[in-house]
């Protein structure tokens, strides 16, 4: 691994991963952080390029962000954990549980989507003009560089198919807000394709887990607390 993760930890307990998503940082879930640290191990990471994690030479993609994860379990000494992701940290939650499904415990998707048009195109439309933009001036500025990439990850990932999802047999929990970025008929596509897993609508937008705290983290605790038969 060419970098290391900046993250925050608290609690004890079992482990529980915080994944932000796009042109985020770990902050983003000082609610959670605070609530969930009080029955578990809590760590909130800043993924590639983002807070205070260095971009490094690696690609800047979904899948590598989710070896970058591995990697952090693996110098930790964690070979297990719950893992939540949010928006762009949901797929690549979503992307280490296809690939590593032996290493979660169980699986949050917040805001989470399987492709590009999953997102509403009252939102997509800008990205994808912001991201034509900033790869245009970015040659000669290292500040559109850098957003170009950002916004690369939503007008180019993720690439999922519905079925690749029925892979999946890891208690999951896929929750988002009733007037979320992502389609609902998109998030119940992602719900159905998993098997067995829960599915949750609070209300509120995108960003319930810091707009509507109380509420998401009832649910998560709820999903994580209940036992599996």
């Amino acid at each position: 691994m060419d970098i290391q993760l900046n993250y925050i930890e608290k609690g004890s307990g079992e482990p529980l991963i915080l994944l932000h998503g796009n042109g985020e940082d770990n902050t983003y879930f000082v609610h959670q952080i605070e609530s969930f640290s009080k029955e578990y191990r809590v760590l909130a990471l800043d993924t590639r390029g983002h807070g205070k994690t260095p971009r490094g030479t690696a690609p800047f993609t979904i899948r590598q962000f989710a070896e970058d994860l591995c990697a952090f379990m693996d110098q930790h000494e964690i070979p297990k954990a719950h893992i939540l992701g949010f928006s762009d940290g949901g797929n690549i939650a979503l992307t280490f549980a296809l690939r590593y499904p032996e290493r979660v415990d169980r699986l949050i998707l917040n805001g989470a989507n399987l492709f590009p048009a999953g997102v509403k195109a009252t939102v997509q439309l800008p990205v994808i003009l912001g991201y034509y933009a900033a790869s245009l001036f970015g040659k000669g500025s290292p500040k559109a560089r850098k957003n170009a990439e950002l916004l690369g990850l939503m007008v180019k990932e993720p690439n999922f198919k519905p079925e690749d999802l029925q892979a999946i047999h890891i208690p999951t929990l896929v929750i988002a807000g009733d007037r979320d970025m992502i389609k609902d008929r998109h998030t119940r596509l992602i719900h159905r394709s998993i098997p067995d897993s829960r599915l949750v609508i609070l209300p509120g937008d995108h960003f319930i887990a810091n707009k509507e705290s109380a509420a998401f983290n009832r649910a998560v605790e709820e999903f994580l607390s209940t036992s599996i038969i």
